[in-house]
């Protein structure tokens, strides 16, 4: 079991679902070949998506930077060997109240 060897970064998330995160992890990596880091992170999003609501976001890979938004206790940074997972629900930008703006004419010159 590949998750048994992951190291948490960080986190923001309850214990039950960084358990979560790191099953799915490990369930990838049977699925997947590591080079497969495209089809990993699909399948932990889509996951995620299904046991806890869509907006979840998944990067996944030997080399990257982020710097992202998200949900209070929706975050997890881990690694597994070489392999880092950066798992999180992004946060829903305010709704845009449309009756706050005001109507105009074109004008034509």
């Amino acid at each position: 079991m590949m998750e048994s060897k992951a190291v948490i970064g960080e986190t923001d998330m309850l214990q039950t679902m960084q358990q979560d995160a790191l099953l799915l992890a490990g369930k990838a990596l049977d699925l997947f070949d590591v080079t497969e880091s495209t089809e990993i992170a699909s399948f932990i999003k889509k996951e995620f998506d299904q046991s806890y609501g869509p907006g979840w976001q998944c990067i996944v890979g030997t080399h990257f930077g982020s710097f992202v938004t998200h949900r209070r206790g929706c975050f997890i940074c881990f690694s597994i060997g070489s392999l880092m997972i950066l798992l999180f629900r992004a946060t829903s930008a305010p709704e845009v109240d449309t009756t706050a703006f005001v109507a105009t004419e074109s004008v034509r010159t």
